[in-house]
């Protein structure tokens, strides 16, 4: 039985739920889409001021990582001064859920501060770290991991407005309609983002580096221009991506604290003891 998904297994698949950096097939898109305007990029740049400043909400996503792993996420984030916040996640399928469940893990606790998140492990885990039950990785700690040296960088900044930067980095935008979100109505806009295009350079170097050439990226805007839904879909070197999330209750209070150190395990340090795991 292998104690983790690989190095750093926990902290890739965290991340790629919450960024969704994944090459996204470009699609045909009707003829009576509307092409962006300098209104509608301005409704973007509006909606990328407003989620920002909302500072936090409540999440709920999906995800599949071609035949790996697909799971469900659900919690609560605030970015308005390092990103904070607690997420459930659900393995739903996938050869990664199949070894999770070896693990005694079928949902996994992530709690997030500003210089690291935490995972919570179960028993099977804990047994093999002197009974701790969470482990922490540093966001320094995971340059190492192979996914770029601004790795660390991108998981300190998983906020719902990273979909809408990435969509005006896009020379390919549409509005393609209003339309009903949970319950709210909202502007749904749509593009596809060229990876040698994308502003963010950071960003853009992880997005290389994972096999990407372009994203598709589709959200929906609130009439208070909150985003309240994001799709992301496509394939990087490793296979077929997607990811769909929600938000809502902006502006929600997020309180999160570090587990005990008495029962956390430091991830740098068990990549030590378990160099090959």
């Amino acid at each position: 039985m292998t104690w983790t998904t690989g190095r750093g297994g926990l902290a890739l698949v965290v991340a790629a739920v919450l960024t969704g950096t994944a090459a996204c097939t470009s699609s045909d898109r009707p003829a009576e889409e509307e092409r962006a305007t300098p209104a509608s990029l301005a409704a973007l740049r509006a909606a990328e001021r407003a989620t920002e400043r909302a500072a936090s909400a409540r999440v709920r996503s999906t995800a599949v990582m071609g035949p790996e792993l697909s799971l469900e996420a659900a919690g609560a984030l605030g970015w308005g001064d390092g990103l904070t916040g607690t997420l459930t996640i659900t393995y739903t399928g996938g050869t990664t859920a199949a070894t999770m469940r070896e693990l005694g893990l079928t949902t996994m606790e992530a709690r997030y501060l500003p210089d690291a998140y935490y995972a919570r492990t179960g028993e099977a885990f804990a047994a093999r770290t002197g009974g701790k039950h969470w482990v922490r990785y540093g966001y320094d700690d995971l340059e190492g991991l192979g996914a770029g040296a601004d790795f660390a960088d991108q998981m300190r900044n998983i906020t719902p407005d990273q979909s809408v930067r990435l969509l005006l980095d896009s020379d390919d935008v549409h509005t393609v309609g209003e339309e009903t979100v949970d319950g709210r109505s909202t502007t749904h806009y749509s593009g596809t983002v060229e990876v040698a295009d994308v502003a963010d350079a950071g960003l853009r170097r992880q997005l290389e580096q994972a096999g990407v050439t372009s994203e598709t990226v589709d959200i929906w805007v609130d009439d208070r221009d909150l985003l309240v839904k994001k799709a992301e879909k496509g394939r990087t070197a490793a296979g077929e991506y997607s990811q769909t999330a929600h938000y809502g209750d902006y502006g929600t209070e997020v309180s999160v604290e570090a587990p005990p150190s008495s029962d956390t395990a430091d991830f740098s340090e068990l990549l030590g003891k378990h160099p090959a795991g």
